[in-house]
């Protein structure tokens, strides 16, 4: 008697509350906010990394693995911008269901065409992506793109949820694409306007608002400007006008303060990733703050 009682007290804690919907392992914070808007309270998410942090260079921690391990889906950036990190932590976790080329595992970059794929593939060229350009997230009509097929991935996933995905999705659509139209009517200004870049992370933004790129102070991707760079780059910059220099959080502030100082062009910070909440909240604000920004800059 006391026997059976103890294992079926062992057997009720061993099996804890059932878990509906899916288990989400976002590599970036914007992937993340769009798991979380699309299922709601049907979904947990994990995000890997933050805003703060460069997404090419994360280690493949043991927290991450264990994350990976417990996840139904893996939503991640793709065109190897976790290339250093995410194959580590997919082999470590021993998940068979959210390896490359199962239906657990979703990449945005394919549901995109990519800007800037080079003409050749050369690692004297710096840190090329073969694909293109990885930073897609920066303009929101792509999220859009993203969104529906993650939307209909999460669905196939879990269609006991489907309906709740589903109407959660056509809701923020709908939402965003007003948010859509009121930043690109704020920014009208700022088109043709040019900026200076750190790295190469700002194409998507820049072809969104119509602005130009005056130059950049990587002399090439990945790579660590120099003096010489630098003051090349103040010279040809001399007589143009430059609305701001803008670097991402985890570049290193220096040179786009030299370059600042000597060319009298602002420095901002923006980044390249959600830096609040992954979740619409923050997805607005991001945004919001980036197109602030750039328009204080104006005086």
């Amino acid at each position: 008697m006391i026997r059976t009682l103890l294992l079926s007290l062992l057997c009720l804690g061993l099996a804890g509350p059932a878990r509906a919907g899916l288990n989400v392992f976002a590599t970036l914070p914007e992937w993340g906010a769009l798991a979380r808007v699309i299922g709601g309270d049907a979904v947990t998410v994990f995000v890997a990394t933050h805003a703060r942090q460069d997404p090419h260079h994360i280690e493949a921690r043991p927290s991450l693995i264990a994350r990976a391990r417990q996840a139904d889906l893996v939503v991640a950036n793709g065109a190897e911008l976790e290339i250093g990190w995410l194959p580590a932590v997919l082999s470590a976790a021993g998940n068979r269901a959210i390896q490359p080329g199962l239906p657990g595992y979703f990449e945005a970059a394919t549901q995109v065409a990519l800007l800037e794929v080079p003409v050749r593939v050369d690692r004297a060229d710096g840190d090329v992506h073969p694909a293109g350009n990885p930073h897609i997230g920066l303009d929101p009509r792509l999220l859009l793109t993203v969104g529906a097929a993650l939307q209909a991935r999460m669905a196939a996933l879990d269609p006991a949820q489907a309906a709740v995905y589903d109407a959660n999705w056509s809701a923020f659509r709908t939402r965003w694409q007003a948010a859509i139209d009121r930043w690109q009517a704020r920014a009208a200004p700022l088109r043709g306007q040019a900026i200076v870049v750190h790295h190469t992370a700002y194409p998507y933004f820049t072809h969104w608002l119509g602005l130009t790129r005056a130059g950049t102070l990587e002399p090439k991707p990945g790579v660590a400007p120099g003096s010489a760079h630098l003051a090349a780059l103040r010279d040809a910059l001399a007589g143009q006008r430059v609305l701001a220099i803008v670097r991402p959080p985890y570049a290193p502030e220096g040179p786009g303060q030299w370059l600042a100082e000597h060319s009298n062009i602002p420095l901002l910070r923006l980044p390249v990733s959600v830096e609040q909440s992954a979740d619409e909240a923050g997805l607005t604000a991001w945004f919001d703050g980036m197109i602030d920004a750039l328009l204080a800059t104006q005086g």
